[in-house]
């Protein structure tokens, strides 16, 4: 791996969250995720305690509420569903502030509410303290398929390539005095985005090209050799050990 990339969600610190190995944070959050999801919805206690545990996380990490409220904004799209349920769904009736809601919506309601925003607030937890170069590593770590791993890696490195091609673009359109106002520049619009797929493939041949006249046989090398003590583990595990009890607690209380 070469170089990581820094990304807009990341912020340095040394905190003791973002000196865990990153394969030990990304182990904690998916068990966290799990765990939340297993969760019975109508213990609403228990997501109250999955909140303050994230808050405890977010404390250690120094991420502060407001960027971690902000990053939240990307979960619109399912309140926007989520708001629709309690009318659309079927079965019992109740009346909410003159309205009449369906009893079973307002719970499916709730569910995708609470358990989608401790998803989200526990991978912008892990976007927060780790950078995207150390993601790779972890998920190599943990062994995922080698390709996969290579295909996130690339689109990582050359992510920030396309986007400075499509911004190059744009500045030759505007330099001509185009500006996309309505549905008649739309054919433009398309042109640019062919020119730019075919622009990409034919970089990515080339990168190929040189890739394999370097030796690239197929799997990148592995310069960094992350591992984890039992301390580590036992420190990011803690997350996801504290939920599992908790949700144990739902389902039988």
């Amino acid at each position: 791996m070469g170089a990581g990339h820094a990304h807009r969600l990341y912020r340095a610190g040394s905190t003791p969250v973002h000196a865990l190995p990153p394969h030990t944070k990304l182990a904690a959050v998916f068990c966290f995720v799990i765990v939340v999801v297993s969760t019975p919805r109508e213990a609403v206690w228990a997501f109250g305690l999955y909140a303050v545990l994230l808050a405890a996380v977010a404390y250690a990490a120094r991420v502060p509420a407001g960027f971690l409220l902000k990053r939240l904004l990307i979960e619109v799209p399912f309140v926007a569903f989520a708001v629709l349920m309690p009318f659309v769904a079927e079965g019992e009736r109740v009346q909410v502030l003159g309205m009449s809601l369906s009893e079973s919506g307002l719970w499916g309601a709730w569910n995708v509410l609470a358990k989608g925003t401790l998803g989200v607030a526990a991978a912008v937890l892990l976007a927060s303290t780790t950078e995207l170069r150390e993601l790779i590593l972890g998920l190599q770590r943990l062994k995922l398929p080698p390709l996969l791993v290579q295909i996130a890696s690339f689109m990582i490195r050359y992510g920030d390539v396309i986007t400075d091609e499509m911004r190059r673009m744009k500045i030759a359109r505007e330099s001509r005095g185009f500006e996309a106002k309505g549905v008649r520049h739309w054919g433009v619009l398309a042109k640019s985005a062919g020119a730019l797929f075919i622009r990409s493939y034919e970089r990515g041949e080339r990168v190929h090209l040189a890739m394999v006249s370097r030796g690239y046989a197929g799997s990148m090398p592995v310069i960094d050799d992350l591992r984890a003590t039992r301390a580590q583990w036992s420190s990011a595990l803690a997350l996801p050990c504290a939920a599992l009890a908790v949700c144990l607690l739902g389902w039988t209380l």
